[in-house]
């Protein structure tokens, strides 16, 4: 299911005495969490105005209205969205949340293998975790050869398995 607004961050502590935050990104950087100026609390119901810095592999924000420790200190915990239409991804790239419980089908025959369960960076490709249906766990490379197309709007992911990859593959 697409959803509008999507999990960002997580608000993790305090940073300094003016009301600034340390935010940990669940994007793929800290630079990409940085270039947002609006994001939202409670699943894109309360838009916030926010002012950000990569440091390290953190974000230290500063969110309007949040001026002092004690206020910045009630925040801690609260996860932080954004809303999808505030980004244009390129081509061939997906949000995670978008690919979760996707289902993996065979290109050829459409047999299912599972759904999506995680997705892996790994640096030189991502890795798909597939779960199955007796709860089994394959892991994919996301690479040409093994993912033939990706479609999140009909949840569908089709794939060419490597040999190996499932017990019942030659």
């Amino acid at each position: 299911m697409i959803k509008n607004f999507l999990e960002i961050g997580k608000i993790v502590s305090t940073h300094g005495i003016k009301g600034e935050l340390r935010i940990e990104p669940w994007c793929d950087s800290p630079q990409f969490f940085a270039k947002l100026k609006e994001l939202y609390f409670d699943n894109g119901k309360t838009k916030i105005s926010i002012s950000s810095r990569p440091h390290k592999r953190m974000i230290i924000a500063k969110i309007k209205g949040v001026d002092t420790v004690e206020q910045a200190d009630e925040l801690r915990g609260r996860v932080l969205y954004m809303n999808r239409d505030d980004v244009n991804l390129p081509k061939g790239e997906y949000y995670i949340q978008d690919l979760m419980e996707c289902r993996v089908l065979n290109a050829t025959d459409k047999r299912e293998y599972g759904i999506i369960s995680d997705v892996f960076k790994t640096g030189a490709n991502d890795v798909y975790e597939i779960t199955d249906k007796q709860n089994r766990k394959f892991l994919i490379p996301v690479i040409p050869d093994v993912v033939k197309s990706v479609d999140v709007f009909s949840g569908e992911i089709l794939i060419e398995p490597m040999k190996g990859i499932f017990d019942d593959e030659d």
